[in-house]
């Protein structure tokens, strides 16, 4: 079954961290993509753009809706996810816990995939 590993932590923060920080958080992800691929559980991930950069859309009574920066106003910003194949919940939320975020403050949600 495939998840998506949706990666939340506080953006505040990760702009707060120094540089030595950053280089250990960025060797955990890239360890952590190394182990997964090497697993062949790794289907795809990418990092998102901070949600200044964000733009929300809506139709409301018809009419179109823009507006700057995310939807809600949260502590946990979703800043990347990745999509794995497992056999089973346990191990995709056993390969979650090994995600980077979810030891440095922030969380990792596991949703199932629904496949078309």
């Amino acid at each position: 079954m495939r998840y998506a590993l949706l990666i939340c932590s506080d953006e505040s923060a990760q702009a707060a961290a120094g540089p030595d920080e950053i280089a250990a958080m960025m060797a955990a992800y890239d360890a952590f993509g190394a182990e997964m691929g090497a697993r062949g559980v790794l289907q795809s991930g990418e990092r998102l753009r901070p949600t200044t950069d964000a733009t929300t859309v809506r139709v409301v009574g018809g009419e179109l809706v823009v507006s700057d920066g995310p939807f809600a106003e949260t502590k946990e910003q979703m800043g990347g996810f990745y999509i794995v194949d497992c056999k089973d919940l346990d191990e995709a939320i056993e390969i979650a816990s090994k995600i980077p975020a979810a030891q440095f403050g922030g969380l990792v949600e596991v949703r199932p995939i629904w496949d078309m």
